[in-house]
């Protein structure tokens, strides 16, 4: 696997990544806020055809728009990421779909949950993004159009567009040919 933005301290050990964020990281593309950020981590690998990847994931969200999940990306203008992400006090199952502007959707959480299970189903230029607190019941959040690249980059993204040091984990990452 390899990093778009590798962050400051990380460790890889069987099946569990351990991350800190650097600071003020993001992914973000003019929709709203009219910025670019492409600074977030994402630890990827390629992938061609179609997929499903899945992954458990456990932050120490404190700060806005702290965030951890999966990225699927083609380049810095086509690219999906999803997870939780930290607004207000409240943690939200988020997806955020770019083709060279971002949109936004969120999902709130009964509650504040301990960790989140994401998985990520791509069959031709689709994604189907679902959610679990358990990691067995599974909720889809949404359904988009991204891509017909034949190979994109798949893998745990995160960042801290306000502060420095979010700490994250990632346990189980897994990718499955469709």
């Amino acid at each position: 696997m390899k990093w778009h933005n590798e962050p400051p301290v990380w460790n890889e050990q069987q099946q569990t990544l351990t991350v800190t964020s650097g600071e003020k990281t993001d992914f973000w593309r003019k929709t709203h806020y009219g910025f670019i950020r492409d600074t977030g981590h994402f630890y990827y690998e390629e992938v061609t055809g179609d997929f499903v990847a899945v992954v458990k994931i456990t932050g120490q969200y404190e700060v806005l728009y702290d965030q951890a999940g999966l990225m699927i990306r083609e380049n810095d203008t086509t690219w999906l990421k999803c997870g939780i992400e930290f607004v207000e006090g409240v943690q939200y199952a988020s997806t955020v779909v770019t083709r060279e502007f971002s949109d936004w959707s969120v999902v709130q959480l009964p509650h504040n949950p301990t960790s989140l299970w994401l998985e990520l189903e791509r069959k031709g230029g689709t994604v189907q993004v679902k959610y679990s607190l358990d990691g067995e019941d599974y909720t889809m959040m949404r359904l988009a159009y991204l891509t017909e690249a034949e190979t994109v980059q798949v893998g745990p993204m995160f960042a801290s567009p306000e502060r420095e040091g979010f700490q994250a984990t990632f346990e189980d990452f897994q990718i499955k040919p469709l």
